[in-house]
């Protein structure tokens, strides 16, 4: 297997933000550059590295970073995609700039090349027994002798395009509970692809939520993209979990809840959840690793939600609850 180098620039403060974030994505195998440490040990080693190499007294400047490695494979742009993401977040909540740049550096490979060598690696995916993902420069050659329902994507630089674990087991679940006339209220939307399929699966309405307003913007594209009207669909940005007008703003009364993130940030939404279910609606939620399965699956717990199944996909679980 092929890999690609994705490094994180940092602070020395921001280093256990963002191994925290990679973490909770499943991505635990990181290189720390600790800029503050590094500085540390020269002062105190100075005797012995004073008349050595004028290169080692200028990486004192270094950048703190945190590196680690991808497949270079369909799963692994699905997992930058997403990295790109968790960052864009992490920096709008860092007010005060603590954590740096936050940037994401693809090491000998151009922005542009990743983002066209994207193509090579989406071809028309199954997924459960009704749904077909196409990507959108195949969706005029795409043979679906299942008849399947098509949600039509173009991957792009966005996270959500079903090719991993996470999103497939909610779009599975999706397809057992919904009905026509549905309502489904999707948090941490990405892509919109978990709505959009629903809608395709014969929801009525839905609402889509994320502290990415880019991610609200993707969504619409991709309703848009898929032949769907915009008025089938509400969006908001902001966060869930701090801002209770955003709650108010989103009602009540959901026949399917799904959120697809990470596992810290489902453990803040468990006790708002119920909230927004209609009786005898259903909770989806996946984007968990493995390791923290029965951390979330306390959190709903105390929050009165009752699990009626635990799914596994490698090294992610999701979980469903009423």
């Amino acid at each position: 297997m092929e890999w690609i180098e994705v490094k994180i620039t940092t602070t020395a403060e921001g280093i256990e933000p963002v191994t925290g974030v990679l973490y909770d994505m499943g991505i635990s195998g990181v290189i720390i550059s600790d800029k503050d440490d590094f500085a540390q040990f020269l002062e105190n080693n100075r005797k012995y590295w004073d008349y050595v190499d004028e290169e080692l007294e200028r990486l004192r400047d270094c950048v703190s970073s945190v590196t680690f490695y991808l497949s270079d494979d369909a799963v692994g742009a699905e997992s930058l995609a997403a990295v790109r993401l968790k960052m864009a977040e992490l920096k709008r909540r860092d007010t005060e700039g603590n954590f740096g740049g936050l940037e994401v550096i693809i090491n000998n490979v151009r922005d542009e090349d990743w983002s066209e060598n994207w193509k090579k690696y989406f071809r028309p995916l199954p997924i459960g027994k009704k749904v077909l993902i196409v990507p959108e420069w195949e969706k005029d050659e795409v043979k679906n002798p299942e008849n399947r329902i098509i949600f039509t994507i173009n991957p792009g630089m966005s996270f959500g395009t079903g090719s991993h674990e996470s999103t497939q087991m909610c779009i599975e679940e999706i397809e057992k509970v919904i009905n026509p006339g549905d309502k489904i209220l999707d948090l941490g939307c990405g892509s919109g692809i978990l709505s959009v399929i629903a809608l395709l699966l014969g929801a009525e309405k839905a609402t889509v939520a994320d502290i990415d307003e880019n991610a609200v913007e993707v969504a619409f594209s991709n309703l848009e993209l898929n032949g769907l009207s915009k008025d089938c669909m509400a969006g908001f940005a902001g966060d869930v979990t701090e801002d209770s007008g955003l709650r108010e703003r989103l009602g009540t009364g959901y026949d399917i809840v799904v959120a697809n993130i990470v596992s810290d940030v489902i453990i803040a939404l468990a006790p708002y959840i119920r909230g927004f279910m209609k009786e005898g609606g259903v909770f989806i939620c996946s984007g968990i690793i493995n390791e923290r399965r029965e951390e979330v699956k306390a959190a709903l717990a105390a929050a009165n939600l009752k699990c009626e199944n635990v799914r596994v996909k490698n090294e992610w679980s999701a979980l469903i609850y009423s």
